[in-house]
């Protein structure tokens, strides 16, 4: 086994294929694996990397693959169906273990592992990717900044690109369950979209609404900050439309319109092309508020959000590899700091002053 090898399954999906493309940049050789064998064996031999072909349900065949290497990257969402038996399995193994989810609920599954990971000597880090490596990097930042924070609102948004198969299913899955927000460091449902702003930039001003991103669980752990809310950007007339959302809930349910909605995606390209993602870029704005009410605001400008994802992950894999672990739970920026984000070319940072 190679000291820059490890196991990156769901290489064939949109994000997994970039990693696997990525990785000789960052002097890393990924183990490619799934279980579509036509798919891992074409990317392999293009990229002439090894590979392995079995489903995360065969226990057997992952253990096996797990025991051959210090580090998995589990790039195949949605993360609710993969996330709890791999990791699992990483802790008979006593394998590293960091994916790009950013399910709330996934990344609360995963936290309740701490013990068990600190007593096999493993890390678990989730959300290496755009979710949440830029928003846990700035809530630490803010943190810095303002250390008696009680309050923390996150927003983000993309000018240009699309979105793959794999993000669509995982928001299909979220369909009529509504937003989340953190509230006196408890998360609490509540409807998607309920609150709205509109976010300077920098480069623009957007509409943003409320979601349940993965920061309404990582930032918490982060930062210990208690209320915290994310935000993305979307038009305002579909803002209006959403908000109507619980209404048509039980509806959205049905496996009758699930199942429709993913044929849709399905029928679509696998993710935005090279192109798309070269000219598009991710933003990030972030502020802090204390009892006082004084407030401390800044703003992330990086590259597209996949490509931001590849890296991010590339760069925390490396970093592993390296030996560079705290067992137990972690998140990107609780265990790296608030400049891991920087590390990532093209990324800038910016402290925004009245």
């Amino acid at each position: 086994m190679s000291q820059n090898s490890f196991l990156l399954y769901g290489a064939n999906g949109y994000t997994g294929t970039l990693i696997a493309r990525f990785a000789a940049q960052y002097q890393l050789q990924p183990i490619l694996a799934g279980r579509t064998k036509d798919k891992i064996e074409t990317l392999a031999t293009a990229l002439k990397l090894p590979y392995k072909i079995f489903d995360i349900n065969d226990t057997k065949e992952l253990l096996a693959a797990l025991r051959s290497v210090k580090l998995v990257v589990n790039a195949a969402g949605p993360f609710v169906f993969t996330a709890d038996q791999m990791v699992k399995a990483c802790l008979q193994t006593g394998t590293h273990y960091i994916d790009i989810n950013g399910d709330i609920d996934v990344f609360e599954q995963i936290k309740s592992f701490d013990a068990a990971a600190k007593e096999a000597g493993i890390m678990l880090l989730p959300g290496a990717g755009f979710d949440v490596v830029p928003t846990d990097c700035l809530a630490l930042f803010l943190k810095s900044l303002l250390p008696d924070a009680n309050s923390l609102k996150l927003a983000f948004a993309t000018l240009g690109g699309a979105i793959s198969h794999g993000t669509a299913m995982s928001m299909l899955l979220k369909l009529g369950k509504g937003g989340a927000v953190r509230k006196e460091g408890k998360i609490v449902r509540l409807p998607l979209g309920q609150k709205s702003m509109t976010v300077d930039f920098g480069m623009k001003k957007i509409f943003v609404m409320s979601i349940p991103w993965g920061d309404v669980s990582t930032a918490y752990h982060t930062t210990a900050i208690p209320d915290i809310e994310a935000y993305t950007s979307i038009k305002p007339w579909i803002h209006r439309l959403l908000k109507l959302q619980y209404l048509f809930n039980p509806l959205l349910k049905t496996s009758l319109v699930r199942n429709y909605i993913a044929k849709k995606i399905n029928s679509r390209p696998a993710g935005p092309t090279d192109a798309m993602r070269e000219k598009a870029i991710s933003l990030v704005w972030g502020m802090a508020k204390n009892a006082n009410n004084q407030t401390v605001t800044a703003r992330l400008r990086g590259p597209e959000g996949y490509t931001l994802t590849a890296i991010a992950t590339l760069l925390i894999a490396k970093k592993v590899l390296d030996g560079n672990i705290t067992a137990g739970y972690q998140t990107p920026a609780g265990k790296y700091g608030a400049d891991l984000v920087l590390e990532i070319p093209g990324v800038s940072r910016e402290i925004v002053t009245d």
